[in-house]
């Protein structure tokens, strides 16, 4: 059989290679072989750039020396870079496993963080942490009780209370002090004086455990009818100059209150109220002074009194409480912006309740009567006062009561 030999390529005629034969250098690598076995001619110089291209690309990457003469070293470095950052964007982008397969009875031990509640007042932090724990077959469990009320945040109460020199009064203020302490904060009570601030009030307050304004209105006053309002206004000057954010509320030290009284005071968006008990002088009765409910709708009021059927609202200084944001921020609540939001003492005594509401609210369809629709008294006003007994200097007796047996 005759073969036919196709002579070499005028290109590779004359040259001479380093092995000294007359045969091309031949490089014995795989990616040589694998561009060897392609069958390509020199028809397609598409494909030849391509291999060429490829070859100085593997060159410049795995090659320990310049694949050629001249050629930089960062080039090379460049080319490695690039590798690396391919494979491993594409090992990246590749998942080996699901961890959806995870089942929970595979896991021996199961852990759940404790609950940590924390309650911020203004003045101080009390923290409380309930955990139970018990044990299961699979492990030592941890659970948390979780009591949905307190993850919801709680209105502050602004507490405001005048008081005087009288023989009560320690015994109001303690009284009023231990009632407010059981209250779950945020809670500030401020305690006006007249004058000046006595040591004997600052004491009570401190121990009460509350935290406190001791506050000091300095006014002469021509009747002392009108203490209380004055006291009662300069809590007001307070709690509109510092912003002070909260549902205000006039507590009298001489009054008894439930701890349902506060917590329902919460609920209150603008302006409510509830009836109050109160005993008559010199009477063996109580009169119930206060609105007339029909579920949370004010629709009247109740009143034993000629003399007060003129007032606008029946209502006693310790029976309604307000948002703080009317005092400062009266835009809010749609309110006339002109004088501040005070008592007067201008109006005859037991004018001064209606007087003051008639600023904070229009008619009864912006109160809300509580708690549970004024179906249960809530606050009582004794009158419990010692005319006859003078102020008791630093309340320390002077004789000895031990009794030796």
């Amino acid at each position: 059989m005759a073969s036919i030999r196709r002579p070499p390529s005028p290109a590779y005629q004359g040259r001479s290679y380093q092995n000294g034969g007359s045969s091309p250098f031949v490089v014995h690598s795989p990616t040589n072989k694998l561009l060897s076995g392609l069958n390509y001619s020199s028809n397609s110089p598409y494909f030849a750039v391509l291999a060429v291209g490829f070859r100085r690309f593997r060159a410049g990457i795995f090659s320990l020396r310049n694949s050629r003469k001249g050629q930089p070293l960062w080039k090379r470095f460049l080319y490695r870079l690039l590798l690396c950052f391919v494979l491993g964007f594409v090992l990246g982008l590749t998942p080996f496993g699901n961890v959806d397969g995870i089942r929970r009875q595979d896991i021996p031990h199961v852990i759940k963080p404790s609950t940590f509640n924390v309650q911020q007042s203004l003045g101080g932090i009390v923290g409380q942490e309930n955990v139970v724990l018990e044990t299961a077959n699979q492990g030592l469990e941890t659970k948390s009780e979780i009591d949905p009320v307190d993850l919801i945040p709680r209105k502050q109460l602004i507490i405001v209370t005048p008081t005087y020199n009288r023989p009560f009064q320690a015994y109001f203020l303690n009284r009023l002090g231990q009632a407010l302490r059981l209250v779950r904060p945020p809670l500030l009570w401020i305690v006006v004086e007249m004058n000046s601030a006595s040591q004997e009030t600052a004491e009570i307050l401190g121990k009460t455990g509350v935290l406190y304004r001791h506050l000091v209105c300095s006014k002469n006053l021509t009747n002392i009818k009108d203490r209380g309002v004055h006291q009662r206004n300069r809590a007001l000057e307070h709690i509109e100059l510092h912003k002070l954010d909260g549902i205000v509320y006039f507590a009298d030290d001489d009054n008894i209150y439930s701890l349902e009284l506060f917590e329902s005071m919460r609920e209150i968006r603008r302006f409510g109220t509830w009836p109050v008990a109160m005993l008559a002088q010199g009477k063996n009765k109580a009169i119930l002074e206060g609105p007339v409910c029909n579920g949370s709708l004010v629709v009247g009021w109740h009143t034993n009194e000629k003399s007060k059927r003129l007032r606008r609202f029946h209502v006693d200084m310790s029976g309604f409480a307000f948002n703080s944001t009317i005092l400062w921020d009266p835009k809010r609540w749609h309110l006339p912006i002109s004088d501040p939001i005070r008592q007067q003492d201008t109006v005859k005594e037991g004018f001064q309740e209606t007087t003051f509401i008639k600023q904070v609210v229009e008619d009864e369809s912006q109160m809300e009567a509580i708690p549970l629709g004024c179906s249960r008294v809530v606050n009582w006003h004794l009158h419990l006062e010692v005319c006859s007994h003078a102020y008791p200097k630093g309340w320390v007796l002077q004789k000895n009561l031990d009794v030796v047996l």
